[in-house]
Formats: C-alpha cells, structure tokens, sequence
C-alpha cells in the first residue's frame, strides 16, 4: 500500500507539471521512476529500462483522453498521422530493442542529454520573434513522413516520451499550424507508446532480477498509481496555467529540465568514460 502511495503521488506530480507545462508526462515520469526504483534497491541494470518502458505504458491511456479531445475540435491532421504511422510503429519496435541494448548508465546519460536539449530548445523558442507561413507548404510525402515517423518514434521510445517534444518541432517545420502540429502529435503519441512499450515487455522478458508484477521491463504497480492520478491533475495544472505567464511557466520547466539533465549526465558520465 505505501508503495502505491508513492506511484499515485508520482502520476499526481506528473500530471500537474505535464498540465502545467503542457508536454508529456514522460519527461517526468522517466527521471522519477529512476529515482523510486534505485531507492527500493532494483537492480541498477534494468530499473532505467523499467522506467522508460512503464511511462511508455502509462502514455497509452493517457494519450486517448488527450486524442479524444483534440478531435472534437477538429484540429488532428488524421492524413498526417496515418502516414507517419507505419513508421512510427518500427521505430518505435527498433527503440526498445536499442535501449534494451544500452547498459543502464548509457541510457540514464542520454535522458540527460535529452533532457538538456529540450531545455535549451524551450528557452530558444521563446526567444524567436519571427511568424513564418503555417500553411503545411513543406509537408513531405507520404514516404517522407512515415521515415520521419520511423526516427520520431525510434528516438521517443528510448527516452519513454510520448514524442510531442519532436513531433511538434518537425510538423512546425512544415509550416503546419501549432493548433494542428500540437493535435497531431498528440495523436501519434498513442502508436509510439504502444509500439515502444509492447517493444519493452518482449525485450525484458524473462530478465531474472524483474520484480514481482512485471511483464519484461514494465512494472504494473508503477502503472497503475501513474495512471489514476495523472489524468485528473493534468486538469488542475491545465487551470493553473491559465492564471500564470505562459513565459514564465516555459522557464520554470527549461531550468527543471536542466537539473534533471545536469543530475544524469553527473552520476552516469563517469562510468560511462570509466
């Protein structure tokens, strides 16, 4: 019981940073399930796999909601995302495999690497001035798209991202509308993580230093308080970002993104190099 404890607190953090901010949960719920499991003494070789592969599981359903909403708007791309889906769903596959492959302490330093990229990108796109065309006049073919998938989603299942934190870039740099490239990446998220998190359950099967309740390197109990507390708090930190400086709120995630980075890449360099 206090073991849940702990994950419904974690899906209640997760999901008012990620209302808050508005980004995926993951780039949250990753660092933090690190943080429990080395603190329950899980085995250093495979607790990163198990939290990247249980935030993946947890995007899953936190994702309809997100998707649901965005189409009664109107505002999913479903032309877009059903090309860059069969992409999305082997690179998706492929990223459990090559974190699967990483020993633990190379895929903690490329979180934080991660992780610091994103932070320097949210303080840059604050920075820009400039409105470019959003029109979708340098949207690629259907080819094109599903390749980009395959890299989006290669990417976000190694980090355990839902892959707003690319997808959104990359349909932007196509001049789609941000209303729009928001939506559609909100709807690609679902393949990713479904992709990504039955890549991860085949991958850690049969690993021997699993814990109880765990299906290859997803953890159910993690799941599960992640899951019920999450989506009611994404609605209070939604309402929260309403009464602050969108500007402010983007710093505020960027400088905690960079402690987070800053934190992996310290305590993981050295043996990485070593």
């Amino acid at each position: 019981m206090e073991t849940l404890l702990i994950y419904l607190l974690l899906g209640a953090a997760a999901g008012t940073i990620a209302g808050l901010f508005g980004v995926g949960g993951g780039l949250i719920i990753v660092p933090a399930l690190v943080l429990v499991f080395t603190a329950r003494g899980l085995a250093p070789e495979i607790l990163t796999h198990m939290a990247v592969a249980t935030s993946l599981a947890t995007i899953v359903i936190t994702s309809l909601s997100s998707i649901r909403a965005h189409h009664l708007k109107g505002a999913v791309d479903w032309s877009v995302f059903l090309a860059m889906t069969p992409g999305i769903l082997l690179g998706s596959w492929l990223g459990g495999v090559t974190a699967h492959l990483l020993p633990g302490a190379w895929l903690q330093l490329l979180i934080g690497v991660f992780a610091l990229v994103i932070a320097v990108k949210m303080w840059l796109d604050g920075l820009r001035s400039a409105q470019l065309p959003t029109d979708g006049s340098r949207l690629p073919g259907a080819a094109a798209l599903s390749a980009g998938g395959g890299v989006i989603g290669w990417a976000s299942a190694i980090f355990g991202i839902g892959g707003g934190s690319l997808t959104v870039p990359f349909l932007s740099h196509c001049r789609v509308q941000m209303q729009r490239a928001v939506a559609t990446s909100a709807a690609c998220g679902l393949p990713i993580a479904v992709a990504g998190a039955i890549s991860f359950a085949v991958q850690g099967w049969g690993e021997e230093q699993l814990p109880p309740w765990s299906s290859g390197y997803i953890y159910w109990p993690a799941f599960l308080g992640i899951v019920l507390a999450s989506t009611p708090f994404a609605r209070l930190g939604a309402n929260l970002a309403h009464r602050l400086s969108p500007q402010v709120l983007k710093n505020c995630f960027a400088g905690l993104l960079c402690v987070i980075g800053l934190r992996f890449i310290w305590l993981n360099a050295g043996l990485v190099l070593g």
